[in-house]
């Protein structure tokens, strides 16, 4: 975990870079991880601009539940 605090002539910018546990840690490590960023983010003013980056692992599947839309078309 790691941050960059850019001062700006009208306003202030911190990046925040990070690299979340995956799911195969403990429950203990990943909640720790996200109380670490909670702590971090409320030592900063709330006036700064923050963006966080980084590898968060979070897992993008297809839901069951959506079906595939498929163009008809209307001339002819």
């Amino acid at each position: 975990m790691s941050y960059i605090d850019l001062r700006g002539q009208w306003s202030n910018v911190i990046v925040l870079n990070v690299h979340a546990p995956s799911e195969e840690k403990s429950d203990d490590l990943k909640d720790s991880f996200y109380e670490e960023i909670d702590q971090i983010f409320l030592s900063f003013s709330k006036y700064n601009m923050k963006i966080l980056l980084g590898d968060i692992n979070a897992k993008v599947e297809r839901e069951n539940i959506f079906k595939s839309t498929e163009l008809k078309s209307t001339s002819g």
